[in-house]
């Protein structure tokens, strides 16, 4: 009998069972990930070849890790449990995860995380920027959009209609919810006193890399680094952490300006905000005359979505900074 189960288990059959199966194009959050998801399909599939060569099953199973299973893992998704949600705009939420005891998450300011979901039977992954501080213990937090897509639309791109079933999937978080996430990623690296001055330009939650960044700085009194941050927004009830940003802005080192693109005059705005606050769209007038008036050389850092990243880049050339003087994340 137990010959014949051996058999069994080393029929065509079998082994195509165990074969991985290829990620769907939804499964790839686009970003750049190392490991990316189909890198893991590739090196399961080699796996499963060399095993089904030899017909040796252990091989499917690859090194044991040593690390506690509830550490953060670039190839392997982790469960996190959902510990506080925060509506900081209609669309834009807050949403804080537990860690064990009081560990730290081991993300360095800048890095992303992927998150997974599961909508509709489908499987999609999205990246995303902690906002909290880098030495957080106990928690870290994610800075979450939701953007309704008309799902039924023909003419709707297959990267919004990812971002609505991301959206959808969110909205169905509920405190004491797990998700999973696996990383870090990002290949930005943020050292203390390393640029004269750092330009962070972000567009909507392309804010939230540049929030764990400013806060290391601010928080060590030994980075003597300038910081000029340059939020661009819809209108002045769409700024995410205004109170955050406030409080950056006191720090000697740090100044906050915002661009606002649906709105057109100051008047209504609380005056101390009149006068950092622009009107229209961050183009290149603007971003020379930002990069003038910095104090010392600057480094850029771009987040947004891929148009502005793009646009940015162009205008940063323009006024005169080189390719190795700007990072888009």
């Amino acid at each position: 009998m137990m010959a014949e189960r051996e058999e069994d288990d080393d029929t065509e059959e079998a082994w195509m069972q165990l074969r991985p199966t290829e990620p769907l194009p939804s499964q790839c959050c686009g970003s750049g990930c190392s490991p990316c998801v189909f890198d893991l399909y590739h090196r399961d599939l080699a796996r499963w070849e060399a095993a089904r060569a030899s017909k040796d099953r252990s091989l499917l199973r690859g090194p044991e890790s040593q690390s506690c299973p509830s550490k953060l893992n670039p190839e392997t998704f982790v469960a996190f449990c959902i510990s506080a949600m925060d509506r900081l705009t209609k669309d834009t939420y807050r949403v804080r995860f537990a860690l064990p005891g009081n560990s730290q998450l081991g993300l360095r300011p800048g890095q992303h995380l992927i998150l997974r979901g599961i909508v509709d039977d489908l499987e999609i992954q999205r990246a995303y920027t902690p906002i909290s501080p880098a030495n957080a213990e106990g928690y870290f937090e994610v800075l979450i959009k939701h953007v309704p897509v008309p799902l039924t639309s023909p003419r709707v791109c297959f990267q919004c209609y990812q971002m609505g079933l991301m959206s959808r999937y969110v909205e169905s978080w509920r405190v004491g919810d797990t998700a999973f996430w696996r990383g870090p990623f990002g290949d930005f690296f943020y050292k203390p006193n390393q640029y004269g001055e750092l330009l962070l330009l972000a567009a909507g939650t392309g804010l939230a890399p540049m929030v764990p960044i400013l806060q290391s700085i601010t928080d060590n009194e030994n980075d003597e680094t300038f910081v000029t941050l340059v939020g661009c927004f819809k209108t002045f009830e769409s700024i995410y952490l205004k109170t955050f940003l406030q409080e950056q802005a006191r720090f000697w080192n740090v100044r906050t300006f915002f661009v606002l693109s649906q709105e057109s005059s100051s008047e209504q705005l609380p005056w101390s905000y009149q006068e950092k606050t622009h009107f229209g769209h961050l183009g290149q007038d603007l971003i020379k005359e930002l990069v003038s008036c910095c104090r010392r050389k600057p480094f850029a850092l771009v987040c947004g979505s891929a148009e502005f990243t793009k646009d940015i880049a162009r205008c940063l050339l323009c006024a005169g900074l080189t390719e190795d003087s700007y990072f888009l994340f």
